[in-house]
C-alpha cells in the first residue's frame, strides 16, 4: 500500500467505470432471470437463477456452469441490480446481505479498488502490492473535498476528520483495526502523510525556520519506530510488535503545532527467540547488513549465523533490502536531529543485545554450579556497555542475595544464568525502545505553540491467532476486543441511546454484538476473577507455577461461555478463549515470569554505574525500586530456578505518563505486574478515545499467502461478521447518522431560508422547524429532538451543496457590484482626463495663435523686467524665511529625538504587552481547552445523570412490580397458613383417635393378663390334657390359617375374575363397534373408489374434449396467423418479385452483351487461328521440337474450341432457365396483382363507407356544438354544486390521508400475517400438486391403495385400542393411587394387624410392577415427545431464520419505501409548483386579456375616427371612386362574415395574399419544371455521350483482351488442366464427406433413440420412486394428523388470547378514531368556510373558465385514480419497482397532456373571444352599413353580389388549377427521381466498368511479367542446353579417342609388346576425362581389370613433369 513512481494511471484504482456498470444488456439479463445468491464452499456465495419452488426448497440453476441444485429457501439471499455493481458506499445497496457485501468488495478488489465505504466507516482490503494512489497530486485531489464528492480513500477519512475538528472544535481519532497483516500500519502512515501535507505549519507561517521541519520529523518518526519495533511474522512481513497512539496537536487555525507518541506492550521476547520462518526486529538485520567496515569494528559486529539470538539466521523479506532500509533509518534519525554520539550509543546497545546471546555457560562436573569457560563474548559485551568483565561474571554466576540483614553470595545453575542473561537482554532492548520513543516525543514536542485540539491515530498490533499463543497474544487480543467493543458501543448502543434521549421515535434494535462477556473473562477483578487477576494472584504465591495457574483458571472460569477447556489430554494448548474473531488456543508457558518480568539486581546496579553515560541513563531509574519491595525478599524461592532478587520491569507504559527518568507513581512496597500496568494504560487509552469522535477504518486481510489479486471469500466473510460491518451499514441506513445542534443549524443554513424566520427572538427548535418547513424536506429524512436535529445519511451533504451554491451566487453578486463600482470610478477618472485634455488643447491652440503676434512677444519680454526693482525686497524676505525655517528645523529635530526616544519606549512596552498577550492567549487557549473538557465532562455527567435517572425510574418500576409480587406472595402465604391450620386440626383429631385406640389396647392387655393368670391355674391342673390339646390346637391353627389364606386368595381371584369379565364385555362391545365401523368404512371406501373411477373417467373425457377444443383453437389461431402471414408474405413477394424482375432484366441484358462478346471473341479467335496456320505453314522447320509444339498448339486450340462450345451451351441453358423463371415469376406477379386489385377494390369500398360515416359524424358534431351551448348554461348552474362537492372531497381526502396512515400501521401487521398466509398457500399448492399427481397415478395404484386403506383401518383400530388401553391404565393408576391412600390410612389405624397388612403389601407388589411397566411406557412416550419437541425446535430455528431473512428484506423494502415516498413527495412538490405556475400563467393571461381589451377599445375609437374621415373624403371624391371603395369594404366585410360563420377566421385580404403567394409558388414551380426539363435534356445528352464513350472503350478493351489472351493461352490451358484435376478431387472428397455425414447422422439418430429410451426408463424409475415416497409420506402424514389436531387445539387457545389482545388494541384505536373524527369535523367546518369564500370568488370569475374546470376535474379524477393505484401498488411490495416506473411514465405523459391541453384550451378561448368580438364589431358595422347603404346603394349591392359569385367561381377554378399543378409537380418529382435513379445506375455501371478495366490491366501486367519470366527461363534453358551439348560433343570426342587408345592397347597386349605413350597430351587428356571414360566403360571392365591396373601403374613411373 505504499506509493509507487510508475507511469500507471491512478484513476483506474480510484474511479469505477460507470459505462461498464450501467450496461443495459446486463440490466435486461438481470430483470429477465430471477437471480439470487446461494451458499458455496468454494466461492462463499454463487449467483444462480430460480427455476422452481418446492415448498421450503428451491431448485436453482448456477449462472457459472448451468448446473442445477436444490437449496433451502432460508439459505437464499437476494441479488442487487447490476447498477449497484462496485458501489462506493454499501449503504446504498437495495438488498443488504452478506452475499451482496462480499460480492461488492470482491468486485472492487479485483478491479484494483481497495477502499469501500460501508455506512459511517471505511473498509480496506490489503492489495499486497504498491498502488499509485498516494502521491501529492492525489492528496490535492482530496483536499477540501467532502466525502461524497470523491471516491473512497483513506485521505477522504483523514480530510473529514480534519474538517470536523476545525468546524466542531471536537477532538478526533482515526482507529485502524483488523487482523495482523491487514494493512493498519500502512494506513496510519498515509493518514500522517495527508495531515502533514494539508496542515503543514510552514505554509503561510513565519516561524518555520526551526531546525528539522516539524512535518518532516513527524513523517520520519515512523521509519525509526518501524525498524526498532516491527518484525517479520508468518502473516505479515512488517508486523507492528508494539501498539502506538500518535497524537497530532493542532492550533486554532488548523496548523500542526506538535505531536506525541504513546506506545503499548513491546514484544521484547522476540529479541531473544523467534518462531520458525520469523525474524526478530528489523534493526538487527539492518545493522548487520548496512553497517560500514569502520562501524563494524567499533560495534564488534559479526556474521548473521554467529549470533544465537538470531534463531533462523538471515531471513530476507521479498522486495526489501536491509542495507537500503538501514540508510533510510539513519537519514530519518538525522532529520529528527539525533546527534552522531546518540546514534552510535544506540547502535552499541543493539550490538550488545546480540552479544548477550553469545555468552555461553557450562555445568561443572561435580556440582550444579554454572561456569563461563570462555569470556570473549562477555568481554565484547562489557566493552560495548562500559562494564567491568570480572564484576559482570561475578554478578551473573554468584550474585549477592539479602538473607535477613546480611548479604550472601549464592552460586547459580546453568539454567538460572541463561535465564538471567536473556532477561537482561530483553530489559536492555525494552529500555532502549522507551528511550527512543521519549527522544522522538522530545523532538516533536513544541512548547512554544499550544495545541487547541488533536487528531489521534491508533495503530495497535492486529488480532493474532497462531497455532499456540502466549501472554503477548493474550494482551494483543484483549486490546482488540476492547477496541471492537468501543466500535460496537459507539455505532449501535450510544447511537440508539441518543435517539431515545432526544425523544425520537425509535425502537431499540439489539444487534447481538456485545463483547463484554469475553472482556470480563480477561479483566474482571472478582466474582469470579478473570485471567489477568488470577495471573496476578498466582504471582504472589512463592511455590506457584504455570500449571497451578492453569488449574486455577480452569476451576474459576471452566463454566464461562467464552472459555473452553482442552478437549483431550494430548492437546498442546492449556485453555481456549472464544474471541470475536474466533477461537484462540493459549499455552501458559512462562506466563508468571512474563507477568512479573524478573531481573538480576546485581547486574542492574552494574549497568547503572556504567562508564558509558548512555547506558547509565537507560538504567538509572531502577535504584529506587530495588530497595522498595519487601515482596522480592520473600520471592527468592519463587519458581524452580531461584533467581537472585526479582525486580518488576513492569513500567511498560509509564513513560507515557511522566518524562523519562522520573520516578513512577507507585506506592511504596507495591508490586505491580505487566498485566496490571497494561490494563491501566489501556483503560486510559479507551477513556481518551471515548472523549474523541472516532473514525473507524476496518482493515481486512484477503488471504494468508500474502498474494496480490487473491481473495479468500470465507476468510473475508469471517472478518466482516466479526467486525459488525453489516450491522453498521444497517444502522446507518435505518438510523440518523448526521446530527447538528439547533443554534449551529440555524447559523449555518439560515442563508437557504432567508425569510422563514421573523425578526426578533425565537426559540432554536421553533426556528429549525420553520427552516425545515421552508426547505420542504421529506419528514422521513429528519427528526427533531430536544437539543439537536437529526438527519438521514446524505441529507446534510445535500444541504451543504445548496449552501455552497447560494454562497457562490452571493459572492458572484458581490464581485459584480465591486467590479461595477471600480468600473464607474475608472470611467469618471477617464472623463476627468478627457476634460483636462480639452483644456490643454485649448491652451495649446491659443498659444500657437499668439506665438507669432508682435504684441505678445513684447509682453513676454517686458513682463520679467517689471519685477527687477522688487528683487532686493524679495531677497530680504527670503532670508527672513530662511532664518524662520532653520529655527523650525532645530525645534523639529529636538522633537524628533524625543519622539524617537518615546517610540523606542513604546516599542519596548509593546513587546512586553505582546509577550503578555501571547501568554494570555496561551492561557486563554488552555482555559478554552479546559472549558471544553469540562463541558464535555459536564455533558458526560449529564448523560450519566440521565442514565441514572432512567435507571432509577426502571428500579422504581421494578420495586412496584416486586411490591405487587410481594402482595401476591403474602396472600399466598395466608392461604398456606389457613391450609396449615386445617391440617393441624386434622392432625389433632388423628392424635385423639390414636389416644383412644391406645386406651382400648391397654384395656385389652389387662384383660389378657387376667386370662393368662386363669389359664396358668388351669394349666397346672390339667398338664396332660393341655399337652394333647396343644398338639391338636396347633394342628387346628395351621389348618385354619391355611383355610383363611385360601379364602383370601379365593376372594381376590373372584374380584379379579369379575374385573376381567367386565373388561371382556367392554372389549367385546368395542370390538363389535369397531367391526361395524370397519364395515361402514369398507362400504364407504368402495363407494368412494367407484366415485373416483367415475370422476377419473369424466376427467379423462373432459381432458380429451379440452384437448380437442385447444387443438381447434390452435388450428383457428394458426389459420388466422397463417392468413395474416400469407397476406404479408404476398405483399413482400410482390415487392421482391418486382425487384427480381428488374434484376433479371438487367441480368438478361448483361448476358446478351456477354454472349455478343463471346461470339466476337470466337470470330476473332478463328481469324487468328487461320492467320496462325498460314504463319505456321510459312515457318515450318525440319526440327522435331517445333513439330511437337505445333501439335500441342493444335490440341490446345481444339480444346479451347470445345470449351467455348460448352460455355455457349451452358449460356443457352442458363438463358432458357432464366426465361422459365422469368415467366413463372411473371405469372405469380400477375396473380398477386389481381389479388392486390381485389384488395384495393375492398379498401375503396371501405373508404366510401368511412367517408359517409365521416359526413354523418360532421353532422353529429354540429348537433353536439348546439348541445354544448345548451350544456354550458347548465354547467354554470352545476358549478356551485360542484364546488360544495369539491370541499367535501377535500375533507374526505384529509380523512382518507389519516386513514391511510393508520392503514400503513395496520399493513405492517398484515404483512406478517400475509407471510404466514403465503406459507399456508404454498403448502396448499403443494398439497394440490400432490393430489393431482395422485389422481394421475390412481389407476396404477388402486390395489396398493386398497391395501393401504386396510392397513390404515387396522392402524387406526390399533391406535384406538392403544388409546383405550392407555386410558384404562391411567384409570387403573388413579384407582391404585386411591387404594394406596386407603391402605396408608388403614396402616395408620390398624397397627395391630401387621401380619395381614404385610400379606396385602406382598399382593400390592404385583400392582406396583404393573405400574412400573406403565411408567416405562410413559417414559417411552416422553422420549417420543422429546424427539418431536426437538423436531419442532429445528423447525422453529428454521422459522427464526426465515423470520430474520424476512426482517432484513422488510428493512430493505422499508428503505425502498422511504426512498419512493421521497420521490412521491418530490413529485407532489413538482405538482404544487406546476399549479403555482398555472395560476401565474392564468394571472398573466388575464392581464394580457385586459391589455388586449384596452387595445381593441383604442382601435375601435381610431376606426370610428377613420370612418368619419372616410365619409368626409367620400363626399369630396367622385361617385365612381366612392362606389369602388364601398364595394371593396363590402366585399371584405362579407368575406369576414363568411369566414366567421364557417369558423375559418380568414379575411379577403388574407385570401388575396394567399392567392398572390400561390401565384408566386406556381411561377416558381413552373421555372423549376423548366429547369428540371433542361437538366433532363442535359442528362440525356450526357447519357448518349457516355454510351458512345463506353462503346469505344469496350471495343478498345476487347482488342486489348484479344491481344493479351493470345499470349496467355498456353498458361491458361495448363491452369485449366490443374483446375479440372482439383475439381475431380474435390468431387471425390465431397462424395466421401457426404457418405461420412450420412453415417454420422445415422449414428446420431441411433444415439438419440438410445438416449430417449434411457431417459424414458429413468423417468419411469423416478416416477416409481416418487410414488413410493409419496405413499410413505402419506403414511407419515396420517400418523402426524393426530398430533396436528392436538397442536391445533393449543394454537386455538393461544389465538383466542391473541385475539383478545387485538380486540383491546382495536378498542384503543377506535377511541383514537373518534378523536380523529372530532378533529376532522373541525377541519370540515374550516373547509366549509373556505369553500364559501371560494364560491364567492368563482361566481365573480368569467364563464370562460368552465372548460378549464372540466379539464381540471377530469385530470383530478385521473390523479385520484393514480393515487389509488399507487396505494394499491404500495400493498404489492414485490412488484413495486416496475409499477413505480410505469406510474412515473404515466404522470409524465399526463403532465405533458395537461400542459398541451391547457395551452390548446387557452388558444381556443383566445380565438373564441376574438371571434366573438369580431362578430360583435361586424354586426354593429353591418347594422350601420345596412342602414346607410340600403337607402343609397341597392343596385350596387346586387352588382356586388354578382361580382362576389364570380369571384367565388374564380376561386374554385384557381383551386382546381392549383390541384392540377400539384399533380403535375408530383409527376415531375417522380420523373426526376426515376432519372436520378437511372443516372446513379449508369454511374454504378461506369464504376464497375472502370473496376473491371483496372482489374484487367492488373491481370495483363501480371501476365506480361509471367511471360517475361517464362521467356527468361526459356533463354536460360536454351543456354544450358547448348552448354550441355558442347560438353556432350567434347565427351563423345574424348570417348572416341579413348576407345581408339584402348583398341591400340588391346592390340599391343595381344602382341605382347611394350606399352608406351606417344605424348604427354594423351596422358593429360586421359586424366581429364577419367571420370567420363570410367563411366563409359561397360562391357570391357570385368575382362580388363588387370590390364587396367597395369595401364594405371605404367604411366605413373615415367612422368617427366
Amino acid at each position: 500500500m505504499a506509493h509507487r513512481s510508475g507511469q500507471e494511471d491512478p484513476e483506474r484504482y480510484l474511479f469505477v467505470d460507470r459505462a461498464v456498470v450501467y450496461n443495459p444488456a446486463t440490466q435486461a439479463d438481470w430483470t429477465a432471470k430471477k437471480v439470487v445468491w446461494i451458499p458455496s464452499e468454494r466461492h462463499g456465495f454463487e449467483a444462480a437463477s430460480i427455476k422452481e419452488e418446492r415448498g421450503e426448497e428451491v431448485v436453482v440453476e448456477l449462472s457459472e456452469n448451468g448446473k442445477k441444485a436444490v437449496v433451502n429457501k432460508d439459505d437464499i439471499q437476494k441479488m442487487n441490480p447490476p447498477k449497484f455493481s462496485k458501489v462506493e458506499d454499501m449503504a446504498e445497496l437495495t438488498c443488504l446481505n452478506e452475499a451482496s457485501v462480499l460480492h461488492n468488495l470482491k468486485d472492487r478488489y479485483y478491479s484494483g479498488l481497495i477502499y469501500t465505504y460501508s455506512g459511517l466507516f471505511c473498509v480496506v482490503i490489503n492489495p499486497y502490492k504498491n498502488l499509485p494512489i498516494y502521491s501529492e497530486n492525489i492528496i490535492e485531489m482530496y483536499r477540501g473535498k467532502k466525502r461524497h464528492e470523491m471516491p473512497p480513500h483513506i485521505y477522504a477519512i483523514s480530510e473529514s476528520a480534519y474538517r470536523c475538528m476545525l468546524q466542531d472544535r471536537e477532538d478526533q481519532s482515526i482507529l485502524c483495526t483488523g487482523e495482523s497483516g491487514a494493512g493498519k500500519t500502512e494506513n496510519t502512515k498515509k493518514v500522517i502523510q495527508y495531515l502533514a501535507h494539508v496542515a503543514s505549519s510552514h505554509k503561510g507561517r513565519k516561524d518555520h525556520n526551526i531546525p528539522g521541519e516539524l512535518e518532516r520529523q513527524l513523517l520520519q518518526a515512523n521509519p525509526i519506530l518501524e525498524s526498532f519495533g516491527n518484525a517479520k511474522t508468518v502473516k505479515n512481513d512488517n508486523s507492528s510488535r508494539f501498539g502506538k497512539f500518535i497524537r497530532v496537536n493542532f492550533d486554532v487555525t488548523g496548523y500542526i503545532v506538535g505531536a506525541n507518541i504513546e506506545t503499548y506492550l513491546l514484544e521484547k521476547s522476540r529479541a531473544v527467540r523467534q518462531a520458525k520462518d520469523e525474524r526478530t526486529f528489523h534493526v538487527f538485520y539492518q545493522l548487520l547488513a548496512g553497517a560500514g567496515e569502520h562501524l563494524k569494528t567499533d560495534l564488534l559486529l559479526e556474521g548473521f549465523n554467529n549470533y544465537r539470538f538470531l534463531s533462523n539466521g538471515n531471513i530476507t523479506i521479498p522486495g526489501q533490502q536491509d542495507k537500503d532500509n538501514f540508510q533510510e533509518t539513519m537519514d530519518a534519525m538525522h532529520i529528527m536531529s539525533f546527534s552522531h554520539e546518540e546514534i552510535v550509543c544506540m547502535l552499541k546497545v543493539v550490538s550488545a543485545v546480540l552479544q548477550f546471546g553469545n555468552v555461553v555457560f557450562k555445568k561443572e562436573r561435580n556440582t550444579d554450579q554454572a561456569s563461563m569457560p570462555e569470556n570473549t563474548a562477555a568481554q565484547k559485551l562489557c566493552h560495548l556497555l562500559g562494564l567491568n568483565v570480572m564484576e559482570f561474571t561475578r554478578a551473573i554466576l554468584s550474585p549477592r542475595i539479602k538473607v535477613g540483614r546480611d548479604y550472601v553470595q549464592k552460586a547459580q545453575t546453568k539454567e538460572q544464568a541463561d535465564f538471567a542473561v536473556e532477561a537482561l537482554a530483553k530489559a536492555t532492548y525494552e529500555r532502549l525502545f522507551r528511550w527512543l520513543v521519549h527522544r522522538i516525543n522530545k523532538a516533536l514536542d513544541r512548547t512554544k505553540r499550544q495545541g487547541a485540539s488533536f487528531i489521534g491515530i491508533l495503530d495497535i498490533a492486529g488480532f493474532e491467532i497462531f497455532e499456540l499463543n502466549s501472554f503477548e497474544q493474550l494482551c494483543i487480543n484483549y486490546t482488540n476486543e476492547k477496541l471492537q467493543q468501543l466500535f460496537n458501543h459507539t455505532m449501535f448502543i450510544l447511537e440508539q441511546e441518543e435517539y431515545q434521549r432526544e425523544g425520537i421515535e425509535w425502537s431499540f434494535i439489539d444487534f447481538g454484538l456485545d463483547l463484554q462477556p469475553c472482556i470480563d473473562l480477561i479483566e474482571r477483578p472478582t466474582n469470579p476473577p478473570g485471567v489477568l487477576a488470577l495471573l496476578d494472584e498466582e504471582c504472589w504465591f512463592p511455590k506457584a507455577t504455570d500449571k497451578t495457574f492453569v488449574d486455577k483458571v480452569l476451576q474459576e472460569q471452566g463454566t464461562h461461555p467464552k472459555f473452553q477447556k482442552p478437549r483431550q489430554l494430548k492437546d498442546k494448548a492449556d485453555f481456549s478463549i472464544i474471541h470475536y474473531a474466533g477461537r484462540v488456543d493459549y499455552k501458559a508457558d512462562e506466563w508468571l515470569m512474563k507477568n512479573m518480568d524478573p531481573l538480576n539486581d546485581n547486574v542492574a546496579t552494574l549497568l547503572n554505574q556504567s562508564t558509558d553515560k548512555f547506558v547509565a541513563e537507560l538504567w538509572k531509574d531502577d535504584i529506587q525500586t530495588f530497595q522498595r519491595a519487601s515482596f522480592y525478599d520473600k520471592a527468592s524461592g519463587l519458581l524452580e530456578p531461584p533467581v537472585d532478587r526479582i525486580v518488576g520491569l513492569d513500567q511498560v507504559s509509564g513513560m507515557n505518563e511522566t518524562a523519562f527518568g522520573a520516578a513512577y507513581k507507585t506506592k511504596k512496597g507495591m508490586f505491580r505486574t505487566v498485566g496490571q500496568l497494561y490494563k491501566e494504560s489501556l483503560t486510559k487509552l479507551m477513556a481518551t478515545l471515548r472523549n474523541t469522535n472516532p473514525n473507524f477504518v476496518r482493515c481486512i486481510i484477503p488471504n494468508h499467502e500474502k498474494r496480490a489479486g487473491k481473495l479468500d471469500p470465507h476468510l473475508v466473510l469471517d472478518q466482516l461478521r466479526c467486525n459488525g460491518v453489516l450491522e453498521g451499514i444497517r444502522i446507518c441506513r435505518q438510523g440518523f447518522p448526521n446530527r447538528i445542534i439547533f443554534q449551529e443549524f440555524r447559523q449555518r443554513y439560515e442563508i437557504l431560508t432567508p425569510n422563514a424566520i421573523p425578526k426578533g427572538f425565537m426559540d432554536g427548535k421553533q426556528a429549525c422547524e420553520r427552516m425545515i418547513r421552508a426547505l420542504e424536506l421529506d419528514p422521513n429524512l429528519f427528526r427533531i429532538g430536544q437539543s439537536k436535529i437529526f438527519f438521514r445519511a446524505g441529507v446534510l451533504a445535500h444541504l451543504e451543496e445548496e449552501r455552497d451554491l447560494k454562497i457562490t451566487d452571493i459572492i458572484i453578486y458581490f464581485q459584480s457590484v465591486c467590479r461595477g463600482y471600480l468600473a464607474r470610478k475608472a470611467f469618471a477618472k477617464k472623463q476627468q482626463q478627457l476634460n483636462c485634455l480639452k483644456v490643454l488643447q485649448r491652451n495649446c491652440s491659443a498659444y500657437l495663435k499668439l506665438k507669432h503676434w508682435q504684441w505678445w512677444r513684447l509682453f513676454t519680454k517686458v513682463k520679467p523686467l517689471l519685477q527687477v526693482t522688487r528683487q532686493e525686497e524679495e531677497m530680504q524676505a527670503k532670508d527672513d524665511e530662511l532664518v524662520k525655517v532653520k529655527e523650525k528645523q532645530t525645534k523639529v529635530e529636538g522633537e524628533l529625538v524625543e519622539m524617537e526616544r518615546k517610540h523606542s519606549q513604546l516599542i519596548e512596552e509593546k513587546n512586553i504587552l505582546a509577550e503578555q498577550l501571547q501568554a494570555e492567549t496561551e492561557l486563554f487557549a488552555e482555559a478554552e481547552e479546559m472549558r471544553a473538557r469540562l463541558a464535555a465532562k459536564k455533558q458526560e455527567l449529564e448523560e450519566i445523570l440521565h442514565d441514572l435517572e432512567s435507571r432509577v425510574e426502571e428500579e422504581e418500576e421494578r420495586t412496584q412490580g416486586l411490591q405487587s409480587e410481594k402482595k401476591k406472595m403474602q396472600s399466598h402465604i395466608q392461604d398456606l397458613e389457613e391450609q396449615l391450620d386445617e391440617e393441624e386440626a386434622a392432625r389433632q383429631k388423628l392424635q385423639l383417635e390414636k389416644v383412644t385406640a391406645e386406651a382400648k389396647m391397654k384395656k385389652f392387655e389387662e384383660d389378657i393378663l387376667l386370662l393368662e393368670d386363669q389359664n396358668s391355674k388351669f394349666l397346672k391342673e390339667k398338664k396332660l390334657l393341655d399337652d394333647r390339646l396343644n398338639e391338636m390346637m396347633s394342628q387346628l391353627t395351621e389348618e385354619e390359617e391355611k383355610a383363611k389364606n385360601l379364602g383370601k386368595t379365593k376372594n381376590k381371584q373372584e374380584v379379579m375374575m369379575v374385573d376381567l369379565e367386565e373388561r371382556l364385555k367392554k372389549e367385546e362391545k368395542t370390538r363389535q363397534e369397531l367391526e361395524k365401523a370397519k364395515r361402514k368404512l369398507d362400504g364407504e371406501t368402495t363407494d368412494l373408489q367407484d366415485q373416483i373411477a367415475e370422476l377419473q373417467a369424466q376427467i379423462e373425457e373432459l381432458k380429451v374434449q379440452l384437448a380437442k377444443k385447444e387443438e381447434e383453437l390452435q388450428a383457428i389461431q394458426a389459420r388466422g396467423d397463417e392468413e395474416v402471414t400469407q397476406k404479408n408474405n404476398a405483399l413482400k413477394q410482390v415487392r421482391e418479385l418486382q425487384a427480381q424482375l428488374a434484376e433479371l432484366q438487367e441480368d438478361l441484358e448483361s448476358e446478351k452483351v456477354s454472349r455478343n462478346k463471346a461470339e466476337k471473341l470466337k470470330r476473332d479467335l478463328s481469324e487468328e487461328l487461320e492467320a496462325l496456320k498460314t504463319e505456321l505453314e510459312d515457318t515450318l522447320d525440319t526440327t522435331a521440337a517445333q513439330q511437337e509444339l505445333r501439335t500441342k498448339r493444335e490440341q490446345e486450340v481444339t480444346e479451347l474450341k470445345k470449351a467455348i462450345d460448352e460455355e455457349t451451351k451452358n449460356h443457352e441453358a442458363q438463358i432458357q432457365e432464366m426465361r422459365q423463371r422469368h415467366s413463372t415469376a411473371l405469372e405469380e406477379l400477375s396473380e398477386q396483382l389481381e389479388q392486390a386489385k381485389r384488395f384495393k377494390v375492398n379498401l375503396e369500398k371501405n373508404k366510401q363507407s368511412t367517408e359517409s360515416a365521416n359526413k354523418e359524424l360532421v353532422s353529429e358534431v354540429k348537433g353536439l356544438q348546439q348541445a354544448k351551448m345548451e350544456s354550458e348554461h347548465k354547467k354554470k348552474k352545476l358549478e356551485a354544486q360542484l364546488q360544495e362537492f369539491m370541499a367535501r372531497v377535500t375533507e374526505g381526502e384529509k380523512g382518507k390521508g389519516e386513514l391511510a396512515d393508520r392503514s400503513h400501521k395496520l399493513q405492517t401487521e398484515l404483512d406478517s400475517v400475509s407471510v404466514l398466509l403465503e406459507d399456508a398457500e404454498r403448502k396448499g399448492i403443494k398439497l394440490v400438486k400432490d393430489t393431482t399427481v395422485l389422481e394421475s397415478a390412481l389407476q396404477d395404484t388402486q390395489e396398493l391403495l386398497q391395501e393401504e386403506t386396510r392397513q390404515k383401518l387396522n392402524m387406526s383400530s390399533r391406535i384406538r385400542q392403544l388409546e383405550e388401553e392407555k386410558s384404562t391404565l391411567q384409570e387403573q393408576q388413579e384407582e391404585d393411587e386411591v387404594a394406596r391412600r386407603n391402605l396408608e390410612k388403614q396402616l395408620c389405624t390398624l397397627q395391630a394387624q401387621l401380619v395381614e397388612t404385610k400379606k396385602k403389601l406382598e399382593d400390592d407388589v404385583g400392582v406396583v410392577e404393573g405400574l412400573e411397566e406403565v411408567k416405562r411406557k410413559l417414559q417411552k412416550d416422553m422420549e417420543l415427545a422429546t424427539l418431536r419437541l426437538e423436531e419442532k425446535g429445528i423447525a422453529f430455528e428454521k422459522m427464526e431464520k426465515t423470520k430474520t431473512r424476512l426482517q432484513q428484506e422488510l428493512d430493505d423494502l422499508m428503505v425502498d419505501l422511504d426512498h419512493q415516498k421521497t420521490i412521491v413527495s418530490n413529485l407532489e412538490k413538482k405538482q404544487k409548483k406546476f399549479d403555482q405556475l398555472l395560476a401565474e400563467e392564468k394571472n398573466i393571461s388575464a392581464r394580457y386579456a385586459e391589455e388586449r381589451d384596452k387595445a381593441e377599445a383604442e382601435a375601435r375609437e381610431k376606426e370610428t375616427k377613420s370612418l368619419s374621415l372616410a365619409r368626409a373624403l367620400d363626399e369630396a371624391l367622385e361617385a365612381k371612386e366612392e362606389f369602388e371603395r364601398l364595394n371593396k369594404q363590402l366585399r371584405s366585410e362579407m368575406e369576414d362574415l363568411m369566414s366567421s360563420k364557417d369558423d375559418v377566421g380568414k379575411n379577403v385580404h388574407e385570401l388575396e395574399k394567399s392567392k398572390r403567394t400561390l401565384d408566386q409558388q406556381l411561377e416558381e414551380m413552373r421555372t423549376q419544371l423548366e429547369e428540371l426539363e433542361d437538366e433532363l435534356q442535359a442528362t440525356e445528352d450526357a447519357k448518349l455521350r457516355l454510351e458512345v464513350n463506353m462503346q469505344a472503350m469496350k471495343a478498345q478493351y476487347e482488342r486489348d483482351l484479344q491481344g493479351r489472351d493470345d499470349q496467355n493461352d498456353e498458361k491458361k490451358r495448363a491452369l485449366v488442366k490443374q483446375v479440372r484435376e482439383m475439381e475431380a478431387e474435390l468431387e471425390d472428397e465431397r462424395k466421401q464427406r457426404a457418405l461420412a455425414v450420412a453415417a454420422k447422422k445415422k449414428l446420431e439418430m441411433d444415439l438419440m433413440d438410445m438416449v430417449g429410451q434411457i431417459e424414458g426408463a429413468n423417468k419411469a424409475r423416478d416416477e416409481a420412486i416418487k410414488q413410493l415416497r409419496k405413499l410413505q409420506s402419506q403414511m407419515k402424514d396420517y400418523q402426524r394428523e393426530l398430533e396436528d389436531a392436538r397442536a391445533s387445539r393449543d394454537e386455538i387457545f393461544s389465538q383466542s388470547k391473541e385475539n383478545e389482545k387485538k380486540l383491546k388494541s382495536l378498542e384503543a384505536e377506535v377511541l383514537q378514531l373518534h378523536e380523529d373524527l372530532a378533529a376532522s369535523e373541525r377541519a370540515r367546518r374550516h373547509a366549509e368556510q373556505e369553500r364559501d369564500e371560494l364560491a364567492d370568488e368563482i361566481s365573480n370569475s368569467t364563464s370562460g373558465k368552465s372548460a378549464l374546470m372540466d379539464e381540471k376535474r377530469r385530470l383530478e379524477a385521473r390523479i385520484a385514480q393514480l393515487e389509488e393505484e399507487l396505494e394499491e401498488e404500495q400493498g404489492n411490495m414485490e412488484l413495486l419497482n416496475d409499477r413505480f416506473r410505469k406510474t412515473t411514465m404515466q404522470v409524465d405523459t399526463l403532465t405533458l397532456e395537461l400542459v398541451a391541453e391547457r395551452s390548446v384550451a387557452q388558444k381556443s378561448e383566445n380565438a373564441r373571444q376574438q371571434l366573438e368580438r369580431q362578430n360583435k364589431d361586424l354586426r354593429a358595422k353591418l347594422g350601420e352599413l345596412e342602414g346607410s347603404v340600403k337607402s343609397r346603394f341597392k343596385a350596387s349591392i346586387t352588382a356586388l353580389e354578382a361580382k362576389i359569385l364570380q369571384l367565388e367561381e374564380q376561386l374554385e377554378q384557381e383551386a382546381k388549377e392549383r390541384a392540377a399543378a400539384n399533380k403535375l409537380v408530383r409527376r415531375t418529382e417522380k420523373k426526376l427521381k426515376e432519372v436520378c435513379m437511372q443516372v446513379e445506375d449508369e454511374r454504378r455501371h461506369s464504376d464497375q466498368y472502370k473496376e473491371q478495366m483496372e482489374k484487367a490491366n492488373s491481370r495483363m501486367k501480371q501476365l506480361k511479367r509471367q511471360l517475361e519470366e517464362a521467356e527468361e527461363e526459356a533463354t536460360r534453358a536454351n543456354a544450358y542446353r547448348r552448354k550441355l551439348q558442347r560438353e556432350l560433343d567434347d565427351a563423345t570426342e574424348a570417348s572416341e579417342g579413348l576407345s581408339r587408345e584402348v583398341n591400340t592397347l588391346k592390340s599391343r597386349l595381344r602382341r605382347g609388346g611394350p606399352i608406351s605413350f606417344s605424348s604427354s597430351r594423351s596422358g593429360r587428356r586421359q586424366l581429364q576425362v577419367e571420370g567420363t571414360s570410367l563411366d563409359l566403360l561397360s562391357d570391357d571392365e570385368v575382362e580388363n581389370k588387370p590390364t587396367d591396373a597395369n595401364a594405371n601403374e605404367t604411366p605413373a613411373a615415367p612422368q617427366p613433369e
